[in-house]
């Protein structure tokens, strides 16, 4: 199991390195764009509108990195486990019930993110057969291999949260 936590730990740094970095060029490519726009229509710079007719890539390539942003973030917090809960039962059930409970809802969702893993699988292959460009040339289905990686990376914290809880349960029951 400690292998499986320091992997898990290299992830999420580099999850929340990945994150920094996307977020910078985020705001940066956004932060151009406005520039340029309003040098464009307030100083009448015509320099700043043939600018931004070659960053035309910018603004789709901001929406994707949302995307990976946004997927990226969902693993770090289900790392966490500060991921969204509907949770009616802890307040009902007995505290030595917990680490069962929890083993239950990583199971949930374990299963929930291999189910996702294989429709987003299947969207790819769909996307590389019938898919076009994004900007420059680059397919859409490469862009969207985050969904895949992001249900992956989702899955394999709901699996060690799993494991973990089904640790704790063992032990509790050979005392």
């Amino acid at each position: 199991m400690k292998i499986l936590t320091r992997i898990d730990t290299a992830i999420a740094r580099f999850e929340g390195w990945l994150v920094i970095l996307f977020l910078t060029l985020m705001v940066s490519l956004t932060f151009i764009q406005v520039l340029l726009r309003n040098l464009f229509i307030y100083a009448h710079a015509g320099w700043a509108n043939d600018l931004m007719g070659r960053f035309d890539w910018a603004e789709p390539f901001v929406r994707l990195l949302v995307l990976w942003v946004s997927f990226l973030g969902a693993s770090l917090v289900t790392g966490e486990n500060k991921h969204i809960k509907i949770d009616l039962l802890t307040h009902l059930i007995p505290v030595s019930w917990l680490p069962l409970r929890e083993g239950l809802l990583s199971l949930a969702g374990t299963v929930v993110s291999a189910l996702m893993i294989r429709a987003s699988l299947f969207y790819i292959r769909t996307e590389m057969t019938f898919g076009g460009n994004l900007f420059l040339g680059l397919p859409t289905w490469i862009a969207q291999g985050i969904l895949p990686v992001g249900f992956s990376l989702i899955c394999f914290r709901f699996l060690l949260r799993g494991v973990d809880s089904a640790l704790t349960v063992f032990r509790r029951a050979t005392r």
